[in-house]
């Protein structure tokens, strides 16, 4: 079945760790059916306005073409085995007792599986997760689950019929998974703690006296009886110490305050929650045994990691690996899709599948039962404001992260929320302990907001309280206390650019809903008898990026005027694909025509990365960085709000070489054609005055040109006409020299490689790579960021301010969304289109957060396998006001401005709102999510 490698159109990616990793090229023949020529359709390009008519996967979505990876069977794939086998995982619903073993009597001889798969098994054979996923990938008969929901056994079935029928026999009964002896709750150390420290100078234009970047955050010393132990606060002590030292200055203040201090003291709690993935988790996996290759069919954020920790995975194992044939598809997760074990249980089972691909794919009982859920956060807040100047001036919170039973992301989850409390705000002092803690409940991972909805949320709900006891308007209060430019956040780092929360403010200020809330209340509330009327506001800002983000691209032209886009990210739903490819056109003068996503195939550029980017020292990264091709990172994964701004800073770098290099030296032998320099002689031609006006090119009064004629001229003359990049950021952009055609040039990358034209000198041809004629030039001097960046945690956001309009049943406690308005600001916006539906995705969840979505964490939870959208509440289109939301967004200071990271900002302020709005409706503050009638009924009767 494996035939030839080139007939099956792969294309060799590279050799990690003794593999062959290839992936299937998004445009290749053998998978024309299967992928990007089915699922992507050339972007609709409208020249003069400069914006895409619609998104390039959009016609195959709504056709229901085969976009995800759970649509995909053995007989899709041309090159696989035709029989497509299924499988069952059983999972414990209890972590009081010890596992002891499946019983399968209910399915008599005809349902017998064909392979049960045991702990027993994988011990034998060295199976066992990736270092980043924790122990016991099934659990060992005569041990204690680690939590609710944990995988026992894998029951493999090589045909549907009997599949379906022994999951129908099973599911839901007692006595499947059969249960011992008693016993203890079991007790761990926390996933991660943190705490971040900060006494500024006598303004924020003044050294900080000391913060986490100036000197660092603290870590505890010890750890005793799973709490932290921290250091002994000593003011010119070890950093740690002195970190203390002001930690413990922070807390006596608050203690006992100046007498014009106001002080809050509020505990806030928000809920575990499901991500709703529209695709539930799924992997069809194929282990061809004689020859040794492994083909995984998975849904992923991030490929790259897949293809690492597999390899790392079988190193172990008795399972020897050749070849990695990787097929990453269209994907939804919201997060929950980035750094999740479950490619690895369906690579587990296409090991004991007897040769046959094999298919695992959650329904949606076992994805409630399975699947990453949003962190349960518990946090107290301690802030002080001036009473005669309305200024805040101390913040003390701690952050506790519910990271359930298996690690993932909770130690970054609970940091970030810590460093995002700030929100929109300065504080010339603050004190934060955040802490991810180890319990029974599913574990808990990346999702939307990513620890700043809970956090924020709080803090905006603490504002409102703070400007009603002051006497003040709440917008006018969030003024006064609004980060500016310039200023620093709580980790002592200088955000980028220009801070625009305060142009979000005043809008809001000045906005019918806020100016009228008043009045509108009255006249509501007399028409509808039985009725609140409330009016809520809630302005954040939220940081994008992880502070180790990396990506490829490669943007190549044709003689022919067509441009061709390959890039390292993955289309989540977000609209990735349609946005890099209109990020082309700033330098190309039109999109994109070919877009290829989650490309792992880097030959034209081989970039190495080696240590870990958040720990390194200085001295090893000096050391690794003499390495012209070395990085901190190779490639992130699409998270983190990463599309818009990094995945579209190669892709611009890219494209930029390639009109630096490429469009410009032609269109400048073009304009120079002719008797004594042509018509550019007598005029002054700087590249600064290019402009591309539909779909041409000119500068200062010449000739238009357009994007076919420079292509042409660029291959004839042998000018640069690919170019693929590499990038790294940590919170700022590495930088690098290079020799481009004999002329020092640098750029905000870290790697380049070169495509030259047809004309190109043979001596140029004889030295390019074989893959695809790029030249590879190695660096003569690189900047990377110091580690010591590190620290600073954030530094890029963007901002939203929302408005709703509610109304609250006295007598059912339910919470109407009347309307709402939200003011956004995120620089350039790639597609206007595709902020719009980011915008009300995120209102949605943020909506549902607030009032609606809500899981137990324990036995009475999802964990007990139970658990469907019969019991769980997403909000529907009657709960979003559909048809009455709004938006303003803030234009750009300049066409120079780059795009920001608004996926996760957009869920966030509207859960604020809500609850604030919700207080002016009754007059109670509620500190728990969700907000639900019952609750209110409470207050009300």
């Amino acid at each position: 079945m494996n035939g030839d490698i080139s007939r099956r159109g792969f294309l060799k990616a590279s050799v990690v760790a003794g593999v062959s990793v290839y992936i299937a090229p998004l445009g290749g023949k053998a998978f024309a059916a299967l992928f990007e020529e089915k699922i992507l359709t050339p972007v609709a390009w409208d020249g003069k306005a400069g914006l895409a008519r619609f998104r390039i996967d959009g016609l195959s979505k709504v056709t229901g073409a085969k976009v995800f990876a759970r649509d995909i069977r053995a007989r899709d794939m041309p090159h696989w085995p035709q029989q497509q086998a299924h499988a069952l995982m059983l999972r414990t619903t209890r972590t009081d007792v010890l596992f002891d073993g499946i019983d399968l009597s209910l399915l008599g001889a005809d349902l017998k599986p064909d392979r049960i798969v045991t702990a027993e098994d994988l011990v034998r054979d060295g199976v066992a997760f990736p270092g980043f996923y924790g122990a016991d990938m099934l659990l060992p008969a005569g041990k204690q689950a680690a939590y609710l929901g944990h995988a026992v056994a894998v029951l493999i079935f090589n045909d549907f019929a009997r599949f379906r029928a022994a999951k129908d026999a099973l599911q839901f009964k007692e006595g499947v998974v059969r249960y011992g002896a008693a016993a203890p709750p079991m007790e761990r150390d926390p996933w991660g703690t943190f705490r971040f420290v900060r006494v500024g100078g006598a303004t924020s234009a003044d050294m900080d006296v000391f913060s986490s970047l100036k000197n660092a955050p603290v870590f505890p010393s010890a750890m005793r009886k799973q709490q932290p132990v921290w250091p002994d606060g000593i003011e010119h002590g070890k950093l740690g110490e002195q970190g203390m030292y002001y930690a413990n200055q922070i807390k006596g203040e608050l203690d006992s305050p100046p007498a014009d201090w106001l002080v809050l003291e509020r505990d806030y709690n928000t809920q575990s929650v499901d991500t709703a993935a529209m695709e539930p988790d799924n992997a069809n996996c194929w282990y061809d045994a004689a020859e040794q290759t492994l083909h995984m069919v998975v849904p992923t954020q991030s490929p790259q990691e897949v293809i690492d920790s597999t390899i790392e995975m079988l190193k172990k194992s008795k399972f020897p690996l050749k070849k990695l044939f990787l097929h990453p598809c269209y994907t939804v997760g919201y997060g929950s899709k980035d750094h999740y074990n479950f490619p690895f249980y369906g690579l587990m089972v296409a090991l004991y599948a007897n040769g046959n691909p094999v298919r695992l794919a959650n329904d949606r009982y076992e994805q409630f039962q399975s699947s990453i859920k949003r962190h349960a956060f518990k946090m107290k807040y301690r802030i002080a404001v001036d009473r005669k100047s309305a200024m805040l001036q101390s913040f003390q919170g701690y952050f506790e992260a519910n990271g359930g039973g298996r690690c993932n992301f909770s130690p970054s989850v609970a940091m970030v929320a810590a460093t995002a409390a700030q929100s929109i705000y300065y504080f010339p002092k603050n004190d934060f302990a955040a802490v991810a803690i180890a319990t029974r409940a599913i574990d808990a991972g990346s999702a939307r907001g990513y620890g700043t909805l809970q956090s924020m949320a709080a803090t905006e709900m603490m504002m409102d309280e703070f400007a009603e006891k002051l006497g003040l308007d709440a917008i006018d209060f969030r003024l006064k206390n609004a980060l500016r430019s310039g200023m620093k956040n709580t980790q002592g780092a200088i955000p980028a650019g220009a801070v625009r929360v305060d142009e979000v403010l005043q809008k809001a200020k000045v906005h019918p809903l806020w100016a009228g809330r008043a009045g509108a209340k009255r006249a509501f509330e007399a028409a509808h008898p039985g009725h609140r009327y409330g009016v809520g506001f809630a302005c954040v800002q939220k940081d994008f990026g992880t502070g180790a983000e990396s990506s490829f691209a490669k943007v190549q032209i044709n003689a022919d005027g067509a441009i061709e886009l390959s890039h390292s990210g993955t289309e989540i739903g977000t609209g990735m694909s349609t946005s890099q490819a209109v990020a082309c056109a700033k330098w190309l003068g039109k999109p994109a025509g070919v877009v290829r996503t989650a490309v792992t195939e880097w030959d034209d550029l081989p970039v190495v990365s080696s240590g870990d980017p958040y720990i390194m020292s200085q001295a090893d990264q000096d050391k690794l960085s003499a390495n012209p091709r070395w990085s901190p990172t190779y490639s992130s994964p699409a998270s983190a709000t990463n599309s818009a701004y990094y995945f579209t800073h190669s892709t611009r770098e890219a494209a930029r070489v390639v009109f630096m290099h490429g469009l410009w030296p032609a269109a400048m032998a073009i304009w120079s054609e002719g008797y004594a320099g042509g018509q550019a002689a007598s005029l002054v031609i700087r590249v600064e005055d290019a402009r591309w006006v539909d779909g041409k090119l000119s500068a200062g009064g010449l000739q238009a040109l357009s994007c076919e004629q420079l292509a042409r001229k660029a291959h004839e003359l042998g000018l640069v006409t690919g170019a693929t990049v590499h990038v790294f950021n940590r919170w700022q952009w590495s930088e690098a020299e290079f020799d481009v055609n004999g002329a020092g040039v640098r750029l905000p990358i870290d790697g380049l490689s070169l495509r030259y034209g047809d004309g190109a000198d043979p001596g140029r041809k004889a030295s390019m790579s074989s893959s695809g004629g790029y030249h590879v030039l190695n660096r003569k001097r690189v900047f990377i960021p110091p580690v010591q960046r590190n620290n600073a945690t954030v530094t890029y956001y963007s901002a939203v301010g929302t408005l709703v309009e509610l109304s609250v049943h006295e007598a059912s406690g339910k919470v109407e969304l009347l309307s709402h308005h939200s003011i956004m600001e995120c620089g350039n916006m790639l597609s206007p289109q595709l902020v719009s539906s980011q915008l009300q995705g995120g209102l949605a969840m943020g909506i549902g957060h607030a009032l609606h979505e809500y899981l137990p964490l324990y036995e009475d939870g999802p964990g007990n396998g139970s658990w469907n959208f019969n019991r769980y509440q997403l909000p529907r289109a009657r709960d979003v006001a559909v048809w009455k939301q709004t938006a303003d967004i803030l234009p750009p200071l300049t066409e120079t401005d780059p795009p920001k990271g608004i996926a996760e900002v957009v869920m966030i302020p509207v859960v604020g709102a809500i609850v604030n709005g919700i207080a002016h409706a009754i007059g109670h503050r509620f500190t728990d999510l969700p907000v639900t009638p019952e609750h209110i009924q409470e207050v009300l009767a």
